[in-house]
């Protein structure tokens, strides 16, 4: 299957005519949307996003990643192959946190160029492409690269702050739940939040920190909206202390 995550949204032209060109090149494959509403712009918290959701879906699958505000600009795009995946994109540190966590990790520069390639939407005229043909078993159209050399490899392995904020209002940081202890504390805006292990060990009204679904340490409020109460957004910071 392909697995698309990008800050398009979905109104507009673009997630269709980014299909369109799977459809064509790839016929009969599955396409499924992560995400489509990665945090705008914002290629380092997407990053961690696309790490913590990636190894939900089978060995083999094609993630078409695109959150790339420099499009049009020198940055260069990639083929990425790790844990038994593919993820193409640009080489804006959108797949590397992702890569770090397989030592076998291997990443290719794209070369190939197609006919036309617009200055502002190499999501449908490079990236869409490349993942399709990558998805019908052909190699990467392009040199391999170290990881090290590529953006974000000097990334941390985890991001103390917030990274995503879903439909509830709940809000998703780049640490991995398993990297704390579930005694420990995360500050926040202030604030001291305990750990609940799901949202009816929280008081009504109350904020807390959860591993969610996927790993991550994620803030919530037990019927209510986090990112309200606590002024949480992509980028705020969060610090975890261990209690005394």
């Amino acid at each position: 299957m392909i697995v698309t995550m990008t800050d398009f949204g979905v109104q507009g032209p673009y997630l269709a005519q980014m299909k369109a060109v799977l459809a064509h090149l790839a016929p009969g494959v599955s396409v499924l949307d992560l995400f489509t509403d990665a945090p705008a712009f914002n290629p380092r918290s997407s990053a961690y996003l696309l790490a913590a959701y990636a190894p939900d879906f089978p060995a083999g699958s094609v993630f078409l990643c695109v959150v790339d505000p420099g499009v049009g600009t020198e940055r260069g795009a990639l083929a990425v192959r790790a844990q038994g995946r593919w993820f193409v994109g640009p080489d804006n540190g959108l797949l590397l946190p992702t890569a770090k966590r397989d030592p076998a990790a291997q990443a290719w520069r794209i070369a190939w160029r197609p006919e036309r390639l617009s200055a502002t939407f190499h999501g449908r005229d490079l990236f869409a492409p490349v993942a399709a043909r990558l998805a019908c078993g052909d190699s990467p159209p392009g040199p391999e690269v170290e990881i090290p050399a590529l953006v974000g490899a000097d990334w941390p392995e985890d991001l103390a702050e917030v990274v995503y904020v879903d439909v509830y209002g709940n809000a998703m940081t780049g640490l991995r739940a398993a990297t704390l202890p579930k005694h420990g504390e995360l500050h926040v805006d202030g604030q001291r939040l305990r750990y609940a292990r799901t949202f009816a060990d929280a008081p009504r009204g109350g904020a807390f920190w959860y591993e969610n679904a996927n790993g991550l340490v994620e803030i919530a409020v037990n019927q209510g909206r986090a990112d309200r109460a606590l002024s949480l957004a992509p980028g705020t910071p969060v610090r975890p202390v261990a209690s005394a």
